[in-house]
This record gives structure tokens, C-alpha cells and sequence, in this order.
């Protein structure tokens, strides 16, 4: 028999990433109300967590990192590719790129005209607004005193403003702000940092809650099923190394575990197509078809151009001294290389003039490598990254077994339809156009990967984004919200789950189409309004 866990409470949230700070947060505001946070992994006490650059050592670390694979993908000419998932209260907030990014505003009316009322643009917006604290103050389109906070990037590179000045003689303009409706333009990213540290969801809203009596957080817990009693969410089954334990909600059961983490409780719980979980011998409670289905990710396509006469951090990196005066310059100042983001500039545009807004979005970076966890290359280059913002083709994510610790099946489908495998070389071609503008002329650029040898055909330049391409990790949509009369859809306009009472998911899984960029932020939106949603359906 489980033990029960002490405590009355009138919430459990399951999950403490992006959206289970936030809903952790706004839920245990009223004192009257009695939450109870579990998360799976630790707590975030690692310098790496907070320096920005920390990123390079937390991806591909078991300590905080999920360590996911993909399978086999055939549009990726048969790779697997690595899935990182922060494992660290803060989620992948604690270990992502932290670039702010809302995406289009024609993502969100779409979702309206979707039929899901108060997901236009006009609502969502005044979520964004309420959660930022936001540098420029409070605006038409930021917000001042809430717990995201937003800064500039706080270094600049010569090439990536001369990146900038190529694309804008291509017709592409310059533009201050990425986050007011129209992304399309180049711009530096504004990020997720306060004062030269990694500013994650555990830091702006889940540890100033901590201090608050009403909400317990448990770590190192990893959930196996929920508890459904009469067609009702009652509860949750979780283990702490070798024993079991039971915890009971008066009020809702709140998934907010991602789109790889919540599908695998509800599975593991009886709940998603009855043809997936039956082999493995677990005795479905709600055939619901959409769990785990409508998995969308932005592939990125890594282009790279060796230069010359400019610096980049490939030659920085290499000298001993300069890495020394990175870490002095970041200690003192905080300040240089070791505050930045993954990418810094970045660049939203078409593919085709087929495309009636941007479709395609660049991240630039004055530095190269193999692939990710690889040493710089040992010459001066950069990387300009290509994602089709908003692909067509649906991936799935299923359980591999009952075994609560075993890792799922996550299989994208990248590239699996002609309009990505279109999208993608018409990508590959606005890069190449880039990189041949005047502006760059000076500094020589020379194509490494995918490299001169690849033909300007489309065959030919779909197979190479298939060699070059990788996740930017923005797994969105297994959950997603729908009208009662779409089959694959998993919870409504107020992310109640379909077929099963006091039961929500809240986080980026219910998307039902991915947003035009970077995914953090609109979860964290999403979280701001489904707890809102909460405290007024149980008010």
C-alpha cells in the first residue's frame, strides 16, 4: 500500500517547469488555498543554473537534463537526435536559450478562429503584459513589476551587426522589439536575465511563493499515474527512491509537466488511444486518440560560414588569456561572453514570397561547432540557424513501457511533408543570399556547412536540411486544446480535460499549433491565464 503524504490540499500541481511556477504561484496567493508543487528533479543549486552560459554544461548533463532521444528519423536521413528537458525545479526555463518571444499575433488569432475563445491576441496580451518586468517599463505592449524578467543582451558582436546590415540590404528591416505582434525583422533578442544571471521561472515566481505557509514543493518525486475515482481526478501516485505515496486534492489535479512529461503520466494513468497503452499492459480508462499526438518542434537548420577579418568566440575561446578575462570581465562586470543566450541576433523573415508574414526565423551566433556539446571549431566562423516557424508535419509521443523511470518514444516526423521539406530548401537559400550581400563582402564568408557542394535543387537541399537540421527544443501541442467535437482534442478553451472532472493541463502541450518562435514565453502566458482560469471556476 502507498503511504499517504501528510497535508490537506486543495491542488496539486504536477511539475515544477515554466508553467508549474507560475500556476504554483498564482494558485497559493490566496492563503485559504492549499497547494502542493512535485517535481521530479532537484532543486536549482548549481552555479550553472545562473550563470547564462551555463547552458552549455546543463544540456547533455543527466544532473539537469532528462536526456531524451528521438527515434530514428527519416526526415533527418535516419538520425535520432538528443531531446533536452530541464530536470531542475525552473524546468527548461533553468537550462534554455532565455530568449523572450512571444511569436505573431496571427498565431493567436488563429487559435480564436480555432473557436477557443480568449486565446486572440488582444487576450493573451494582457497576460504577457501581466507576467513581465519588463526594462523598458510599462507600455503599450510590456509590462513593469511582475516575475519575468526581460533585459537586453548585455554584449555585441561586429558580425553579427554586419549579419544585420546583409539582411536589411535584402529587403529584410531593422526593428527595436520582436514582441509587439509583428516579429518580421531583425533585431538582438531580449532575454531572460537580470543583471548578467539566468532569470528562470523558479527564480521569478516559485521561490518568492516558497515563503508562503499554504504551498509545500517536494522534489526528487517522480509521479506514476494520477488517481481517477468515478470519472474524477482525485489525486496523484508518486515515488521517492523505494517507497510509494499517495497525495489526494479536494479542488483539481493541475498537469503542468510539458509536452513530453504530462502525456506520460496521463498514459501511464489509463488515459490516451486505447491501441497504445493495451500493449503494454495498461487497462485504458478514457480512450482519448489527441494524447500524445500533434507533437510540433521547430527544426533548425545550422548553415556554416567560415570568415575572416572580424572576430568571432571560436579564436576567443581558443586562448587561454582571453578565457581567463571572460571569467574576470563576467565577475566583476557582469558582463561578456559568459551572459549570452545561445543566439544573440536574430532574424524573421520569408521563405518565399508565397508566404503572407514571416515565416522563417534565423538564429545568428559568432561562433561554430560540430554539434552541440562539441569544442568551437579552430577557425573564425558563424552559424545562422533557419527554422520553419510553422511546420506542417505532427509527431507523437508514447509511452516505451509502464516503467515510470523508463524514457518514452518521441518521434517528430521533421520533414515529413513536401511544405516543410519545401520550406526547408527554400531556407537554405535565403541563408546563402544572406551571407552573399554586400556587408559581408569584407569578411569573406565561405560555406562549411551544408557546404558549396550542395546543388541549389530542391531534392538536393531538402536531403541536406535533413543532414544539417537539429530541435531548438520547443516540443509543443500533445495536449492540445479543442472543441468538443475534435476527436484529437485533449482539453477546452480552459484547459479542463475532456472526459475527466478536475483534471487540467496547463503548459505547453495544450497548443494547438505551435507559435511563430522561440516557445518559453507563450508557455509561461499559457500558465498566467489557465491559473486564472482555475481560481475562477473554483472561486
Amino acid at each position: 500500500m502507498p503511504n499517504r503524504l501528510e497535508g490537506d490540499y486543495d491542488y496539486i500541481v504536477v511539475g515544477a517547469g515554466t508553467a508549474g511556477c507560475i500556476v504554483s504561484n498564482r494558485l497559493s496567493a490566496n492563503p485559504k488555498n492549499r497547494v502542493l508543487t512535485l517535481e521530479a528533479g532537484g532543486l536549482d543549486n548549481w552555479i550553472w543554473f545562473h550563470i547564462p552560459v551555463g547552458y552549455l554544461f546543463a544540456i547533455g548533463n543527466p544532473r539537469s537534463d532528462w536526456m531524451f532521444r528521438t527515434e530514428p528519423e527519416p526526415g533527418l536521413n535516419g538520425r535520432s537526435l538528443h531531446y533536452p528537458r530541464g530536470k531542475v525545479i525552473g524546468g527548461c526555463s533553468a537550462i534554455n536559450a532565455m530568449v523572450s518571444m512571444r511569436g505573431q499575433a496571427a498565431d493567436y488569432d488563429h487559435w480564436r478562429q480555432l473557436g477557443l475563445d480568449g486565446w486572440g491576441w488582444d487576450d493573451v496580451l494582457k497576460s504577457f503584459k501581466s507576467l513581465e518586468d519588463h526594462y523598458l517599463g510599462a507600455t503599450e505592449y510590456h509590462g513593469a513589476g511582475g516575475g519575468w524578467r526581460i533585459e537586453p543582451p548585455r554584449i555585441s558582436w561586429d558580425v553579427l551587426d554586419a549579419i544585420a546590415n546583409a539582411a536589411e540590404q535584402m529587403g529584410i528591416r531593422k526593428i527595436p522589439d520582436f514582441n509587439t505582434g509583428d516579429n518580421e525583422g531583425s533585431s538582438y533578442f531580449q532575454v531572460n536575465q537580470h543583471r548578467g544571471r539566468r532569470w528562470s521561472s523558479a527564480r521569478g515566481f516559485l521561490k518568492p511563493a516558497l515563503k508562503r505557509p499554504n504551498l509545500r514543493l517536494e522534489t526528487g518525486v517522480l509521479v506514476d499515474k494520477l488517481i481517477i475515482e468515478n470519472g474524477r481526478a482525485v489525486g496523484v501516485r508518486f515515488s521517492r527512491g523505494t517507497e510509494t505515496f499517495e497525495a489526494r486534492a479536494k479542488g483539481e489535479v493541475i498537469l503542468t509537466s510539458g509536452s513530453i512529461g504530462s502525456v506520460q503520466v496521463l498514459h501511464r494513468s489509463g488515459i490516451g488511444p486505447r491501441e497504445w497503452l493495451e500493449p503494454l499492459g495498461i487497462t485504458p480508462i478514457l480512450d482519448r486518440q489527441g494524447v500524445g499526438r500533434n507533437l510540433q518542434d521547430h527544426l533548425q537548420q545550422r548553415a556554416i560560414f567560415k570568415v575572416s577579418g572580424i572576430k568571432t568566440l571560436n579564436e576567443i575561446y581558443a586562448s587561454l588569456m582571453q578565457r581567463a578575462w571572460m571569467g574576470i570581465d563576467y565577475a566583476l562586470r557582469r558582463r561578456g561572453p559568459l551572459t549570452m543566450a545561445p543566439s544573440q541576433l536574430g532574424i524573421f523573415t520569408r521563405s518565399s514570397p508565397d508566404h503572407e508574414r514571416a515565416n522563417i526565423q534565423f538564429h545568428a551566433q559568432p561562433l561554430s561547432l560540430d554539434k552541440f556539446g562539441d569544442p568551437l571549431h579552430d577557425f573564425p566562423a558563424i552559424t545562422l540557424s533557419a527554422c520553419n516557424l510553422r511546420p506542417t508535419s505532427r509527431g507523437e509521443v508514447k509511452l516505451r513501457s509502464a516503467a515510470p523511470d523508463d524514457k518514452p518514444i518521441i518521434a517528430p516526423h521533421y520533414l515529413t511533408t513536401d511544405e516543410d521539406r519545401r520550406v526547408a530548401a527554400d531556407a537554405i537559400r535565403v541563408t546563402r543570399k544572406i551571407m552573399q550581400q554586400p556587408a559581408m563582402a569584407p569578411y569573406k564568408p565561405e560555406e562549411y556547412l551544408p557546404g558549396p557542394a550542395v546543388s541549389d535543387d530542391d531534392e538536393a537541399l531538402a536531403k541536406a536540411a535533413g543532414d544539417i537540421g537539429t530541435t531548438i527544443f520547443h516540443p509543443v501541442g500533445t495536449a492540445k486544446m479543442g472543441l468538443p467535437n475534435d476527436p484529437f482534442a485533449v482539453v477546452d478553451a480552459r484547459l479542463r480535460f475532456y472526459g475527466i472532472e478536475r483534471l487540467r493541463v496547463i503548459d505547453a502541450s495544450v497548443m494547438p499549433t505551435i507559435t511563430s518562435g522561440n516557445t518559453n514565453t507563450p508557455t509561461a502566458m499559457i500558465a498566467e491565464k489557465g491559473s486564472s482560469f482555475v481560481l475562477a471556476d473554483n472561486r
